[in-house]
């Protein structure tokens, strides 16, 4: 048995901020299932936002004004208070990371450079050429080498332990040996990320197949808004890379067959800066409507930026398109479709990260402040996972120090451990079946199709009742080989499990909510509706399926208006 004060799961930037706010005498491990430099945070590409005024355009930029924004953008969803929270710990955030080393672009006069991003009246999106997220990763990595912050790479969480409302620790795979690990914590951290691999089209890597929230929900801890799943406007054709948004912000056209920029259309004012829901509505709708390139794309046109800017400001861009298109975006345009992006929907916490079980937090993109309400604008989730890592981290520390009560726990934590174990050789002693990562095929095409974009009550039902029967057939999984060093069928067929949750959460949330809202867009209810919708999703695990209630959005005093753009 492993032991600890803390244990964060996740080594990405909120888990990373989060270690770096404990202090240094709490015992406390970063657990990952992989290196820490190879977490998803590191494909993040645009910036984060802060009003720091530096831009010339931006120099009456305010923190007030960020809010707003994001609220606007979030089509009022969004609770305000976190909101607010969030966009006043922006600024003094940004400076921190600049003190911790982090290599932010510059103006020519030393500050940090600002660019423009959708939703936002002002350049308030701080940026590192177009490799942001990267470069904070190996920042905060950095700093926790140096504080000794204690790390356990390549292991896999597969439970968290609860009893009388209280957190116990969690159940871990050593994926190097396959070995099942008890861990005692007095509190645990899930700064896991989202759950991209749901879809079949995606920007997000391999490794995000959600299980951190999917864990947390089997464990009876509520999720919020999990209808909510952004489409960014702009990844590779076919490969379904990510194109920053910085790319529009930096004046990039998106272009249809016709040579015509189409979101004059749906956005005249914002254009290709309006927010990301929008932008991939209009996308969708001009491949739909024989607009696209060979029905299937648009172009996102850089060339009148010219060489030196494409090279300075977007060379990651660049880089990308010429290995996995073939494309030089200095002399061709680059073929891209919107994919499954974000989750604004996640664990369900407050604006201190904290769960409905003591020693229980979240942050980042697994957890639901909520900051981004039904709609996230670009620059806004770098920033989330910075500001409210460092909350988790600081909220835990005062729980160990004043709140934790030691129930003796090794029993129980063992008792489960046999558990897993016991699931694991049902599964080996299988001949026949199905094969998880033949499930995880049929469910990824169920939701591209019938949970993407726009949706209607005929193909949610068809969805929901296809991911039921899809648990059926799991039922029936087994393991094909008796290794289970460095398995990734035993995560595979760990997680699917977790991931049929999600979707059927999804599902079920999109189909009771009879309105469009952000990035929630129903064929069959295409208006807002306030009085009956205004209202968070919540869901907890039952063991005869998901129970969904309501609970309000807590407004200051920015009071719902139409979003036009």
């Amino acid at each position: 048995m492993v032991k600890c004060d803390i244990l964060i799961i996740g080594g990405g930037l909120a888990g990373l901020s989060a270690a770096l706010k404990i202090p240094q005498e709490l015992d406390t491990i970063v657990i990952s299932k992989v290196h820490p430099l190879r977490s998803h945070s590191g494909a993040a590409q645009g910036g984060l936002n802060a009003a720091l005024a530096n831009h010339p355009e931006g120099k009456h930029d305010s923190w007030e004004l960020h809010a707003f924004d994001t609220i606007k953008g979030s089509d009022y969803l969004a609770d305000q208070n976190a909101v607010e929270l969030m966009c006043k710990e922006a600024i003094p955030t940004i400076y921190e990371l600049e003190h911790l080393g982090a290599p932010f672009s510059r103006f020519p006069d030393g500050t940090i450079a600002q660019r423009p991003f959708g939703g936002g009246e002002f350049p308030r999106t701080c940026y590192a050429a177009d490799r942001t997220g990267l470069v904070l990763l190996h920042t905060l990595y950095e700093q926790c080498i140096r504080r000794n912050v204690k790390f356990l790479d390549e292991w896999l969480v597969s439970k968290l332990v609860i009893k009388n409302n209280r957190c116990l620790g969690v159940i871990a795979i050593e994926l190097a040996s396959g070995k099942v690990v008890p861990i005692k914590a007095k509190a645990v951290i899930f700064a896991t990320g989202g759950y991209g691999r749901v879809y079949l089209r995606t920007t997000n890597a391999y490794i995000n197949q959600g299980s951190g929230i999917g864990i947390a929900y089997r464990a009876g801890i509520p999720l919020k808004d999990m209808e909510f799943v952004q489409f960014h406007p702009t990844s590779l054709h076919r490969t379904n890379i990510l194109i920053t948004e910085g790319a529009r912000g930096e004046g990039g056209y998106l272009i249809n067959k016709e040579g015509r920029r189409f979101m004059e259309d749906y956005a005249p004012h914002a254009m290709e800066l309006a927010p990301r829901d929008i932008v991939a509505r209009a996308i969708q709708k001009e491949i739909e409507e024989g607009r696209g390139i060979n029905d299937e794309y648009v172009y996102l046109d850089l060339r009148h930026l010219g060489a030196e800017k494409i090279m300075k400001r977007l060379p990651g861009i660049r880089e990308i398109a010429l290995n996995f298109a073939g494309i030089d975006p200095i002399e061709a345009p680059i073929p891209i479709q919107p994919a499954q992006h974000y989750s604004m929907g996640g664990i369900d916490v407050n604006e201190k990260c904290e769960t409905v079980v003591p020693g229980v937090y979240a942050a980042g993109e697994c957890a639901c402040v909520s900051v981004h309400g039904a709609n996230r604008l670009g620059g806004n989730s770098l920033l989330e996972t910075i500001v409210f890592g460092k909350i988790a981290g600081r909220e835990a520390s005062k729980y160990v120090r004043e709140g934790y009560i030691d129930f003796k726990s090794d029993r129980e934590l063992n008792e489960s451990a046999k558990e897993i174990e016991e699931k694991i050789k049902v599964w080996m002693s299988r001949t026949s079946g199905t094969r998880a990562h033949e499930l995880l095929n049929k469910l990824k095409a169920i939701t591209t199709e019938k949970v993407g974009i726009f949706r209607n009550g005929k193909d949610l039902s068809y969805a929901l009742e296809t991911i039921r029967q899809l648990r059926e057939d799991y039922k029936k999984a087994y393991l094909g080989s008796p290794n289970l060093k460095f398995s990734q069928e035993l995560i595979n067929i760990i997680e699917f499990e977790l991931m049929l949750d999600l979707a059927e959460i999804i599902t079920l949330g999109a189909l009771n909510r009879t309105e469009t809202r952000g990035s929630h867009y129903r064929r069959d209810f295409k208006e807002r509706n306030d009085k009956e919708w205004l209202k968070h999703t919540i869901v907890i695990y039952t063991d005869k399926g998901p129970k969904i209630s309501y609970k309000e959005v807590i407004i200051t005093k920015y009071k719902p208006a139409k979003r036009e753009y």
